[in-house]
């Protein structure tokens, strides 16, 4: 019984992609043959098509596991530690200053060797 569900569920997703599509060619159509009227008009446009198409996509299997997916990094972030604004500075100029003995310790390896090459050449 299951199975049936879910090939119904599939057919179904598979029409909604289909309808996703065809908002965004439809979009996209109309944004280039309205190209002569307001910028915001076709921006708003747009921006609704996007948000039905994003809703009708988000009905889906697929599109409810990508919502999940947001919804737990969401809760995951707001259990990220960040750094003080202390230690941000001092890691960065810790990076600045590895940074510049490395460029220069790469000079002087650029600079013997040219001056190495040079000799041999003549």
């Amino acid at each position: 019984m299951s199975e049936k569900i879910e090939s119904e569920d599939g057919k179904l997703d598979l029409i909604k992609w289909a309808v996703v599509i065809a908002i965004v060619v439809a979009a996209i159509y109309a944004n280039s043959y309205f190209a002569t009227e307001s910028l915001l008009f076709r921006t708003l446009g747009l921006l609704v098509a996007a948000g039905a198409a994003g809703w009708i996509g988000a009905q889906t299997i697929r599109g409810r596991a990508f919502v999940n997916l947001c919804l737990d990094a969401r809760v995951e972030i707001r259990k990220v530690v960040w750094p003080t604004r202390q230690e941000t500075t001092q890691t960065t100029i810790v990076v600045l200053i590895v940074i510049f003995i490395v460029a220069f310790i790469l000079w002087l390896l650029d600079w013997g060797l040219n001056g190495v090459i040079s000799s041999m050449i003549g």
